[in-house]
């Protein structure tokens, strides 16, 4: 079963409706929707068929592209891991990498050597690099920040990378850095990349290893005039201590709630803080009732 409506009543809350006409009453309501739906799909690609182009969120069995040619675009762990299982799924993969490099974890394996110096350089929820990681780990701390140092500490903890295990499963494959995808089009049963280098590819299918950009209007379970009710700055709600919007008794989790809590929310890590924050700020809302 899965939500296909909510209806904000303000007073005294919300009501949820199920695809199966069950329908509920509440007072909070919390949304943990995941990411799928803010998947990135570059312009580029928009318009081709499903049949040539996915992204790495949708894909569910990769045996659909045995002996098939696969180029995969991205530098992050689930573009090159998308890599490594197409490829060895038997497909002819090739993986396509803008920046100039790729960004390889492990490094804190290598410093763990270093003993108590480690401890002071992560924290335990072994989110962002080095020093960034102990920040971040505290999410009531960012708020002490500018904006814009809030927002490097987001960029610099969630830019791609791949775990260091992927490195021996890619040795076959080839990666090309500096490399875009300038224009798609479907040419018959192919579909034919032109690359910024000028050389073309003849494949059977791309696939987007683009990452996600948070937009709660792309959850389609929410009503467009729910949306517009809550404040907004790029696409994330913004959020007090409770993880509660501007719409009261309505709250968002996960990376929707990162705007304000930073990019610990992405991770399942983050779920203590969130669970004990919300937890406390809906008693407290109860007690006062």
């Amino acid at each position: 079963m899965v939500p296909t409506e909510y209806r904000a009543k303000y007073s005294p809350g919300f009501q949820l409706t199920l695809d199966t006409g069950t329908s509920w009453s509440a007072r909070c309501l919390v949304i943990a929707g995941g990411i799928k739906p803010f998947a990135r799909r570059p312009e580029l690609f928009a318009g081709l068929f499903p049949q040539f182009v996915t992204h790495s969120s949708d894909q569910r069995d990769v045996n659909q592209f045995k002996q098939k040619r696969v180029v995969v675009i991205g530098a992050g762990q689930s573009a090159l891991e998308s890599a490594a299982l197409i490829f060895e799924a038997g497909a002819e993969v090739e993986v396509l990498v803008r920046e100039s490099n790729i960004h390889w974890l492990g490094w804190r394996a290598k410093l763990q050597k270093l003993g108590p110096i480690s401890r002071l350089l992560y924290a335990p929820t072994d989110v962002g690099p080095a020093g960034v990681s102990r920040i971040v780990s505290i999410p009531n701390s960012l708020k002490y920040f500018p904006r814009s140092v809030q927002n490097w500490f987001r960029t610099r903890s969630l830019r791609p990378a791949g775990s260091r295990w992927l490195f021996e499963r890619l040795k076959k494959v080839p990666i090309r850095t500096a490399c875009m995808v300038t224009s798609a089009k479907q040419t018959g049963e192919k579909l034919h990349l032109k690359l910024n280098d000028g050389s073309t590819r003849e494949v059977d299918h791309v696939v987007l290893g683009t990452g996600y950009q948070v937009d709660i209007s792309r959850y389609s379970f929410m009503p467009p005039e729910l949306i517009q009710s809550v404040e907004r700055v790029n696409g994330f709600p913004k959020l007090n201590s409770g993880f509660e919007t501007s719409v009261p008794g309505l709250h968002f989790l996960g990376a929707p709630s990162s705007w304000n809590f930073g990019p610990l929310m992405y991770f399942v890590a983050g779920t203590e803080f969130a669970a004990r924050t919300l937890a406390g700020h809906v008693s407290r809302r109860k007690r006062k009732s």
